[in-house]
Formats: structure tokens, C-alpha cells, sequence
């Protein structure tokens, strides 16, 4: 299947919640199954195309186009959503949120698709905070939320590993990042920089960004038994380096990777109304039974951290798995390790399993759940 195969829903000037717009925004997606199955919605991931979520989907998986209605809508800064990109000239991409993204997917579904309601919301990493966005934002909307390796809120020491690798982009535009949550200031002066990268800029700055991203990606106990030699078949380190990290780096657009970063370092679903700020008010919000999914060994979705989103909602609402992996942050995709595509998949049906729509459960969790208006 190509991963051109996709279509595209046109929502106008998009207005943001930074106060700003997108100008004529439009948000990719792709569709498997039948539209009156019940319906799965499942976020795309940080640069990750529309293509790259095919793994999970499958007719021998809980993701089955048999059994469901599955859409797959791509983030702002993909290169398939508006993204710098595919923008008509160079200029300061607006400032895009998860709330952005996910009231973008929501008018998509149910404007366009036709969707009431959906039986679940599943995604890994940046998909994954869609997936607790999805959960605080329209929290009546689906029956399960299941987030893998990803988190309700950015950490700090999240934030800094991505300083790290903006930081190696930047520098080969002779670029500063400004911080946590902006993109970069030009070296000397108080205005981004908005011209187009140089051939030479790109390459550089991209394999240093892929470079930075190797030490994080993966865990220490994945290099220490050089999985990426028995497992995934390169040669050596340095081909690894070269030919995993550079490779995927180099595919990408820098610009719409600064977006993405920039959206990933602001996530928060306290940052809505009602919450305004309050991370507890948001996460005891969530009404579809959640199951959360961290890595055992994520170097930047640690399990304590997903302990703590759970013991944040209400009793019954969210229940807690560990990935018993030495993948790191790969543990939940996009497929490269066969046993966690296994393990993740059979916690995923059996999760569908246990919470079947119209149970006794399931009605009373809709009967006292908070409902929220997003505007």
C-alpha cells in the first residue's frame, strides 16, 4: 500500500489555541472498514506518516478492518496535514497544540466521517497524548482510550531531551533554540529565522538530529546485547547509526520536525478549560476505561510517570501494564520488535474483551463521568 494512499479534509482558517490560525488548514487521514463498523480513531506519531501506523492494523489483529471503522488522522507538521512543508512560502508556521490537533480530528470525525461515537482511541508516543487528549477534551466520545508509550503531560526531563535534539537541528542554521516550547531565534536577533534550509544545512542538521535521537529512542540494555546487529541486521554500530537514524533524520523536513517538537514539548491536557492548569482535575475528567502502556525501559515515557496519570483518575477508570522490554521507547512501535507487537496486541484484545460496550460498567461509568465542552 502506498504511503501516498491518503485523503485530506479541508477546515478553513483553523483558529489555535495560541490565538493564531492556520490559513486554509486541511488534516490527512486514511480510513480502513466498513463506516458503520464501530469506530477506532488512531493518532499519528511525532514525524510519523499516515503509513507508518499500518503496522497494528490487520485482520489478524484487535485492529481489525473486519470488526471496525478505523481512521487514521495525521498530526499538524507531518508533511500530510498543513506543515511548513506545504505551505505556499516560507514563514513562522503557527504555534499548534494537542487541543489543536484533536478538535481538528473531532470536527473530521464527526463533521465529515459522520462519527458519534467511537468505540476506542488507541496511539503510540505523540499518539499517545492525542489518545489522553481525546480522553480530557470529549471524554463522553469513546468507550476505551488506549495510550502506549506516550504521556498526559510533556515531563520536564522529556522537554530537555527534546532541547537536545532541536538544539542539533538548529545549529547547523547557526540557530539558538528559544527554549522549551518555541521553536528557535536566529543567532543575534529576536526574529525566527524563516528561510528555506540550504541543501547542505538539511543534511547536516538532520543526521546530528538523528544522531542525538539514537541515544533515546532506544534503551541501553537494546545497544549492550546489540539488538540492532541480531535483530534488526546491520552490520555494526556506525551502519546503524548511519543507516536507521540518519536514514529516517534524513526523510524528514526540519521545519515540520520543529513543529512537531514544539507541539510535543507544550503537551498538557490540563491546558483546556476546565482544567486551566489543574493535571488531577484533567486526568479524574476521563470517563472510557484507559489502559496505559508504558515501556519498562522508555528513556523518556518512564512507568512512574504513567503510575502517576493513573492514580489520577477516578477508582475503576484506569488500569496500569508495564512492557516488559529491553526495546526502550520502540517497545510500542512502529513494529520493529515482533514479541512487543505480540504482547501489545494481546493487551489490546483483551482490554476490548473485558470492556464490551452497554456492560453494567460501562453505564454507570457514563451515568457519573464529567462532561466537558471544548467550543
Amino acid at each position: 500500500m502506498s504511503k501516498d494512499d491518503y485523503e485530506t479534509f479541508k477546515l478553513g482558517d483553523w483558529e489555535l489555541q495560541s490565538g493564531d490560525k492556520i490559513p486554509d488548514a486541511h488534516i490527512a487521514y486514511k480510513t480502513f472498514g466498513d463506516p458503520n463498523l464501530p469506530a477506532i480513531i488512531y493518532p499519528s506519531w511525532f514525524s510519523g506518516m499516515i503509513s507508518d501506523n499500518f503496522w497494528l492494523i490487520g485482520e489478524d489483529k484487535t485492529l481489525n478492518p473486519a470488526k471496525f471503522y478505523i481512521i487514521v488522522p495525521a498530526l499538524f507538521g507531518n508533511g500530510q496535514s498543513s506543515s511548513p512543508s506545504n505551505q505556499p512560502s516560507p514563514a513562522p508556521f503557527p504555534r499548534v497544540s494537542f487541543y489543536d490537533n484533536v478538535r481538528a480530528q473531532h470536527e473530521l470525525v464527526t463533521k465529515h466521517l459522520g462519527i458519534t461515537h467511537a468505540r476506542a482511541v488507541v496511539g503510540w508516543s505523540m499518539g499517545a497524548a492525542q489518545t489522553f487528549q481525546w480522553a480530557t477534551q470529549y471524554p463522553d466520545f469513546m468507550d476505551i482510550a488506549v495510550p502506549f508509550c506516550g504521556s498526559a503531560k510533556t515531563a520536564l526531563h522529556n522537554q530537555v531531551f527534546l532541547e537536545g535534539v532541536k538544539s542539533a537541528l538548529l545549529a547547523a542554521k547557526n540557530t539558538c533554540s528559544g527554549g522549551s516550547g518555541s521553536i528557535g531565534l536566529q543567532e543575534g536577533q529576536g526574529q525566527p529565522d524563516v528561510r528555506i534550509w540550504s541543501t547542505r544545512e538539511k543534511d547536516v542538521g538532520l543526521k546530528a538530529f538523528g544522531r542525538v535521537y539514537a541515544g533515546w529512542g532506544f534503551s541501553q540494555a537494546f545497544y549492550r546485547h546489540k539488538l540492532y546487529e541480531t535483530v534488526l541486521g546491520y552490520k555494526s554500530l556506525e551502519d546503524f547509526m548511519q543507516n536507521f537514524w540518519e536514514k529516517w533524520a534524513c526523510s524528514k523536513d526540519p521545519e515540520n520536525l520543529l513543529v512537531m517538537i514544539q507541539t510535543w514539548q507544550n503537551g498538557d491536557v490540563s491546558k483546556q478549560e476546565p482544567y486551566n492548569g489543574d493535571f488531577e482535575k484533567a486526568m479524574s475528567s476521563i470517563q472510557a476505561k484507559t489502559l496505559v502502556l508504558p515501556s519498562k525501559t522508555d528513556l523518556y515515557f518512564p512507568p512512574e510517570d504513567s503510575e502517576y496519570e493513573v492514580a489520577s483518575m477516578k477508582p475503576g477508570v484506569g488500569k496500569l501494564d508495564i512492557f516488559p522490554s529491553i526495546w526502550g521507547h520502540w517497545a510500542g512501535g512502529p513494529g520493529d520488535s515482533k514479541e512487543d507487537v505480540e504482547w501489545l496486541d494481546g493487551h489490546l484484545a483483551r482490554f476490548f474483551a473485558e470492556n464490551q460496550p452497554g456492560t453494567v460498567a460501562g453505564i454507570i461509568q457514563n451515568l457519573t463521568g464529567l462532561s466537558v465542552s471544548s467550543g
